[in-house]
């Protein structure tokens, strides 16, 4: 008896494996999307090789940083593309040492919308948005002020069609990005599948929240509409690529970007519901606690209704480490934990997670720099090994 409530006590939720759709994971320890601004000339660079592979484990989910659908989606420098077949080839040896080592790899669909300015625009244009009023806010990505966005133009409706259609074929660029051509056959090996990014104030949440969307068609005034221009990206990405390759990031909690809703546990829980006509493979929300992009805070606000309504696995992010990521597991708040500054500090952090090992500490001066070595691969191991377990 004693030494089954001693195997009892050993069990690390986290490290539960967890059957995702298609894809058996080994750990509920994912890799959180996260902007590392060090892809140059908007195009995925070798030295995210080893960054990504670094942080793989055989049986683990990694979502790839915010990567543009389009030349108007870019809103900071040296983020990544998905929108030629120069972006496609450069993500291909990427995501191929993702797969030799056994992970899964989703890519992160994203467009900034308002977030941006002039000199990230094709020919200087005005960034794109629901609407035409600029963001208040002065705050660069790490927190720093004297940012600049630039006023935006509010979409038409057939602009925002195309936008759609944009969205529809940056999944399937993902989805080619690994072909690999053998004599007698070609084997698609490409990302495993998408992330919408409908979170971080960012386009898709600058539509969602009553905040930012001052629209009287039919993109904008009450929920239903507000919502109605994500869902068909989310539509037309699931039939492009399959429901089972796709999942959505969402924060309507969250007032990044300067873009807040004022009842965002009626967003949050309509999105929830809605998504289950797609019947997309997974939801990834933010935690409410997360009201600034790095600090978190207590509040009474909760997932656990959107987690009730979401029929599809249910990944939750923000500020979580070893103890809360494993209670939200043993709760069932949800399904998987994505661990954004802890993995990025511990290459190796499932293997920390399992031995309760110290962890690296993070240099946040060093998140969005272009350096391709320095606060981006040179976070040791626990063995000091720069390959990995």
């Amino acid at each position: 008896m004693e030494e089954e409530k001693k195997g009892e006590r050993e069990v690390i939720p986290l490290l539960i494996p967890y059957q995702l759709g298609n894809f058996h994971l080994s750990h509920r320890i994912v890799l959180a999307p996260l902007s590392r601004l060090r892809s140059y000339n908007f195009t995925a660079q070798p030295h995210a090789i080893l960054y990504y592979s670094q942080r793989t484990t055989k049986g683990g989910f990694l979502i790839g940083e915010a990567s543009g659908i389009s030349d108007t989606a870019q809103g900071y420098p040296n983020t990544p593309g998905i929108w030629t077949k120069g972006h496609i080839e450069a993500w291909r040896p990427i995501v191929n040492a993702v797969h030799e080592k056994g992970g899964i790899f989703f890519c992160q669909l994203w467009h900034a919308g308002r977030v941006s300015n002039y000199s990230y625009q094709p020919n200087g244009q005005a960034p794109i948005s629901c609407t035409s009023n600029q963001i208040k806010v002065d705050f660069h990505i790490e927190g720093s002020g004297d940012a600049i966005f630039s006023p935006p133009r509010r979409l038409t409706i057939e602009e925002i069609t195309q936008v759609v259609d944009d969205f529809r074929v940056a999944a399937r660029n993902a989805i080619e990005a690994g072909k690999v051509e053998k004599t007698n056959e070609v084997e698609i090996a490409g990302f495993d599948g998408v992330e919408i990014h409908g979170a971080n104030g960012y386009l898709l949440d600058q539509f969602l929240k009553d905040q930012v969307n001052d629209r009287t068609d039919e993109y904008g005034g009450n929920l239903e509409k507000r919502c109605s221009f994500p869902l068909e990206v989310v539509e037309a990405v699931a039939n492009e690529i399959g429901a089972d390759k796709v999942g959505i990031r969402l924060s309507p909690f969250a007032d990044y970007n300067d873009c807040g809703d004022s009842n965002p546990d009626a967003l949050g829980l309509y999105m929830a519901e809605s998504l289950n006509k797609y019947k997309i493979l997974y939801c990834h929300v933010i935690e409410p606690r997360m009201v600034t992009q790095f600090e978190k805070q207590e509040t009474k606000n909760s997932l656990l209704p959107m987690r009730k309504a979401f029929k599809g696995t249910f990944f939750v992010a923000g500020g979580y480490n070893r103890d809360d990521g494993n209670k939200v597991i043993s709760s069932g708040g949800a399904d998987l934990v994505a661990f954004g500054r802890l993995f990025l500090a511990n290459p190796d952090l499932p293997r920390r997670f399992e031995i309760d090992a110290c962890l690296n500490k993070y240099d946040r001066s060093t998140f969005y720099t272009d350096d391709p070595v320095v606060g981006y691969t040179d976070y040791p191991f626990l063995e000091s090994s720069t390959d990995g377990p």
